[in-house]
């Protein structure tokens, strides 16, 4: 737990990913689409992914990636961050998280 969260700490959103899966690339697109300051982390890239995998497992994340933190807290996978989005939420956490400073929809 504490690699993971040496990784999420003090940033405003984080998405643990794999560089070939579609539905990550789907969350990095609705972020972006924010204009939200992320920090996306490969775990197929790095030399410790196995373990970082085996650390969201951990925590309830099931596929593993993508995984979203949002102002430090595990927001979750895809699923959640649709939904938070089709109820007109996202853009309100990401504000409070500083990952977006004005937002007008």
């Amino acid at each position: 737990m504490d690699l993971l969260a040496s990784l999420y700490a003090d940033k405003p959103v984080v998405i643990f990913s794999k560089s070939n899966c579609c539905i990550s690339h789907s969350v990095k697109a609705l972020l972006r689409s924010f204009g939200a300051n992320m920090n996306v982390i490969e775990v197929d890239n790095m030399a410790n992914g196995q373990q970082i995998e085996t650390a969201l497992i951990q925590l309830g994340c099931r596929p593993t990636v993508p995984a979203v933190f949002i102002g430090q807290q595990l927001i979750g996978g895809a699923d959640e961050l649709i939904r938070l989005n089709v109820q007109n939420e996202l853009a309100q956490l990401l504000l409070r998280a500083g990952a977006i400073f004005i937002w007008s929809p």
